[in-house]
C-alpha cells in the first residue's frame, strides 16, 4: 500500500482522507468499462482508486449522504452487494474495493483477450 497516505486515528480518518475517498466514490461512478482503474490526485501524487479504498476499510466515521448515494447507485451494478448496510466510511469501502476488483478483472481479461486476438505469430501460446 503506499504510506504517503494520511493513516487512521482511532479509525478516524483526516478530513483531507474522507474528501480523497469523495473524489475515489466519483470516480468509480463515472468509471466507464474496458478503461483502466481510475486514478486520484492526492498532494500532488496520483493514486489509484483501489488504494484509497483500502485504506479507508477500518474508518468507522459516519458516511455522509451523498457519498452513501454513490455507493447505493453502484450497488445497483453489482447485486449482491445489495443487502449491505452503509453507515460508515468503513462499510463503503469495503463494497467499493469489491467492486473495484470485480472491475480489474474484467478489464485484465478484455486486455488479454485482446493481445491473444493480436498476437503477430498465433502458434504460440501468449
Amino acid at each position: 500500500m503506499l504510506n504517503f497516505l494520511p493513516d487512521l486515528h482511532e479509525g478516524h480518518a483526516p478530513i483531507t482522507l474522507q474528501q480523497l475517498f469523495g473524489n475515489a466514490l466519483e470516480a468509480l461512478d463515472a468509471w466507464e468499462d474496458e478503461r483502466a482503474e481510475p486514478m486520484v490526485i492526492f498532494e500532488d501524487q496520483i493514486v489509484p482508486i483501489g488504494t484509497v479504498f483500502e485504506r479507508m476499510h477500518d474508518c468507522t466515521d459516519i458516511l455522509p449522504r451523498t457519498m452513501a448515494d454513490i455507493v447505493t447507485d453502484t450497488l445497483t451494478r453489482a447485486p449482491e452487494s445489495a443487502e449491505a448496510a452503509i453507515v460508515t466510511f468503513g462499510d463503503a469501502a469495503r463494497i467499493a474495493t469489491a467492486f473495484t476488483q470485480q472491475r480489474r478483472l474484467c478489464g485484465e481479461a478484455a486486455i488479454a483477450a485482446f493481445l491473444d486476438h493480436h498476437r503477430v505469430d498465433k502458434r504460440r501460446p501468449a
